[in-house]
């Protein structure tokens, strides 16, 4: 069936006049591979960056007539940089900002004149709307439980009183659905935009929620930017006091390109106390310090085990080396989370610890580490505002 579709949209776009008015996008090979999927389609438009504000409308009105085939019940569009074709012509990645020289203590110094990293806003980087404010939760790798972390850090800053979301930005492996137990696809509301699932007062989004957690996204760079950038700018989030975006494991491009798009109040990074998990930590600390991103802090997770049976604590993967790293790279330690199966089971249930045993010791470990953070953007504000001096 997908087979005759993507023949379906292909003879479709060959129809289309592009607003260039060069011909049809499939003749001059701007389409990349289309991905079917429990009926969503998804595929990308390569197109120069300065042409992609006109092609836009075009975007939109292709998403429009891919769902109105049979058997689609809604499609994601995306404009690219990148050629289809396995790569050939592909553009320049954007230039990293360059690396100034360390000051002591590691943190690298600022340029001449400009203030701090931690004190300097998010400029040229465009809001969310009603979208007060935007915290990244990042690890330099895999597997140290970076999403169990930040969806009870979610659930942690609602129980504070906010109103709280959480993006999913791992396009890979989302593992969001999972946790909060959300089966159901998200609605589009009017055509243009998505709205968001919402489980224990908190609003998501996941590309999980858009193809089957068995599905492989074989995506490149580009079209996963797409992808994240429609997650985050074409859901109607309503008013929100924070967004928790629970970033992809790594410092790759995607990562990169998140940082330096979206105006992030700060980043969480979450590490286990292992040196190998350290090392890879240090490399996501240093990616968002190099895009002036403030780092709030490090958390440790499964710093500690303590025994059901005798109440003994084990150092499974050794103990308190986030947080030497942190004094030593100057960022706040925000706390310690157990190796703990209360933690594993409600994950693994869709029941995170915060939900379901809102008074319970992790609970509140959670709680302090949400506050800690919060403590730290409110610092970060009043660094940033400038002084205001009578004579």
């Amino acid at each position: 069936m997908s087979e005759a579709q993507k023949t379906e949209i292909i003879e479709m776009l060959r129809g289309l006049q592009p607003p260039d008015g060069k011909g049809d996008v499939v003749s001059r090979g701007m389409v990349s591979d289309i991905f079917i999927a429990d009926g969503k389609a998804f595929f990308s438009l390569s197109v120069a960056s300065d042409e992609a504000e006109r092609f836009e409308p075009f975007r939109r009105e292709i998403e429009q007539r891919v769902a109105g085939i049979a058997g689609i019940a809604s499609a994601m569009v995306a404009l690219t940089a990148e050629r289809a074709g396995g790569g050939a012509g592909r553009t320049a990645a954007p230039p990293r900002p360059p690396v100034r020289p360390a000051a002591p203590g590691g943190r690298p110094a600022p340029a001449s004149g400009a203030p701090p990293a931690a004190a300097r806003p998010a400029a040229g980087k465009p809001g969310v709307p009603g979208i007060d404010k935007i915290v990244a939760v990042a690890s330099g790798k895999g597997g140290v439980g970076k999403s169990t972390t930040a969806v009870n850090l979610a659930l942690a800053f609602a129980a504070l009183g906010l109103k709280v979301g959480i993006l999913d930005a791992d396009i890979y492996g989302p593992s969001v659905p999972r946790l909060l137990d959300i089966r159901d696809k998200p609605k589009s509301a009017g055509g243009r935009t998505m709205l968001p699932l919402e489980a224990y007062g908190l609003k998501a989004m996941s590309m999980g929620f858009l193809v089957d957690e068995e599905t492989p996204m074989i995506w490149r760079g580009p079209m996963v930017m797409s992808a994240l950038t429609q997650m985050l700018r074409e859901v109607e989030w309503g008013a929100l006091d924070l967004l928790v975006v629970d970033m992809p494991p790594g410092t790759g491009d995607a990562q990169l390109t998140m940082a330096q798009q979206v105006p992030l109040a700060g980043a969480v990074i979450v590490s286990t106390p292992q040196d190998l998990a350290l090392l890879d930590a240090r490399k996501g600390l240093a990616m968002f310090r190099k895009v002036d991103v403030p780092v709030l802090g490090i958390v440790e997770n499964m710093s500690y085990f303590v025994c059901p049976n005798c109440g003994t604590s084990h150092d499974v993967f050794g103990h308190g080396g986030a947080r030497r790293e942190a004094e030593r790279l100057g960022v706040p330690f925000l706390g310690e989370v157990p190796l703990d199966m209360r933690i594993r089971e409600t994950s693994d249930a869709g029941s995170p610890i915060v939900a379901c045993e809102p008074e319970g010791p992790h609970a509140k470990v959670f709680a302090d580490i949400a506050a800690k953070t919060l403590a730290g953007i409110e610092g970060l504000n009043h660094a940033a505002a400038p002084r205001i001096v009578f004579e």
